[in-house]
């Protein structure tokens, strides 16, 4: 990431190059005329682009819309979720002439990319996870995200046709509503085919922390557990601890089937090419900044890993026959009568929330089934 020092002296290159007409003559420098012609989209990561997970689904996409005419995509990755990321995004705009920035992470949002936006109105901003909310946040920021506790239920599935033991294990780095959400879907999906299945539950505390990681793992697999998944930017560690102990695992964000040859299951990985796509097209087009944009594996958001060699043809076909429902749409995860995993009924007989209920982003419970605290 570019330090402060080298921010500023670009900056003074840039000026004395406009004040004396020899902008075009810089090497690596585009003219603002020029950059005009072509939409420069700016692409922020938390972490390594090949990081098997969360950074990794975010680049495939960027790779994408790297080809499509009339872009240029700029990335930098390793940005902090500080001060660090509002200067990268300054440095984006300012120096590039960005007009559609992706800050990736969940931790951009607020406050730097509310900041930024504010700063520059003409500016879209495309946030992946936030809760965008009309009136309260401004027109040209808007969030992005995929109904994957989807694939995270069919993963739930497979896990519980397949455990031996009836422990499955999940690892999550935060307990905010995303992760919560596919925790409960996991343990829903696993317990809608042995109602008998648990699944343990264990917060590293950030989203990537492999040392954590990589004892809760074991951790887990100590007390049990035979088939492992996870919630994390990085499920590499994970999923090679899984293998390395002989259990079984289910990953996420992207493919990790490479690392676990014997015990890979399926996964929950996403297809961020869909909502990069639109924005781009939107932005390229003119069309209004889309603030609040969703999908499942319907709409081609999200996807699932294909079958390991280790899922029995018995979970295949149960997986693919439930994930044939939600493919036609209103399939309902989150239906009552529904407990969380204090007793208490959190959606009463009756009643269900389709996946674009908002109220499912604001999630706060662990369901019946999970062992863990919030």
């Amino acid at each position: 990431m570019a330090d402060d020092s080298r921010i500023e002296g670009r900056r003074r290159v840039l000026r004395a190059a406009l004040a004396t007409g020899a902008l075009a003559t810089i090497p690596g420098l585009i003219p603002r005329a020029l950059a005009q012609s072509k939409l420069v989209i700016g692409v922020i990561y938390v972490g390594p682009k090949d990081d098997y997970g969360y950074n990794q689904a975010q680049a495939q996409a960027a790779a994408v819309i790297r080809k499509m005419p009339g872009v240029t995509v700029i990335e930098q990755e390793k940005v902090a979720e500080t001060m660090d990321v509002q200067k990268v995004m300054a440095s984006m705009i300012e120096q590039d002439g960005a007009t559609l920035i992706f800050p990736t992470s969940f931790g951009y949002f607020d406050p730097h990319v509310l900041r930024v936006a504010e700063k520059y109105p003409k500016v879209r901003f495309a946030h992946c996870g936030g809760l965008w909310t009309k009136g309260k946040h401004p027109a040209n920021t808007g969030s992005y995200f995929g109904y994957i506790d989807e694939c995270q239920y069919l993963d739930g599935v497979v896990a519980g046709m397949t455990s031996k033991t009836k422990k499955l294990g999940f690892i999550a780095a935060k307990p905010i509503p995303q992760v919560l959400r596919n925790i409960n879907a996991f343990t829903m999906g696993a317990r809608s085919v042995d109602p008998s299945v648990t699944t343990r539950l264990i917060f590293t505390g950030d989203w990537s922390l492999p040392v954590k990681e990589a004892e809760a793992a074991n951790t887990l697999i100590d007390q049990g557990v035979d088939v492992v998944t996870c919630h994390v930017d990085s499920p590499k560690v994970i999923v090679e601890a899984a293998e390395r102990r002989g259990v079984y695992v289910c990953g996420y964000h992207a493919s990790q089937a490479t690392l676990a040859p014997k015990g890979y299951l399926t996964g929950a990985e996403w297809n961020w090419v869909t909502p990069y796509t639109e924005h781009v097209k939107a932005a390229q087009s003119g069309q209004p900044m889309n603030n609040f944009l969703r999908g499942g594996l319907k709409e081609g958001f999200v996807k699932t890993s294909p079958y390991g060699k280790s899922s029995s043809e018995a979970a295949r076909k149960k997986a693919d026959a439930v994930k044939g429902e939600m493919t036609k749409g209103g399939y309902a995860i989150f239906k009552g009568p529904l407990k969380d995993n204090t007793g208490k009924t959190v959606i009463a007989t009756g009643s269900a929330h389709q996946q674009t209920d908002p109220v499912l982003e604001q999630m706060n419970y662990l369901v019946d089934g999970v062992i863990g605290k919030i």
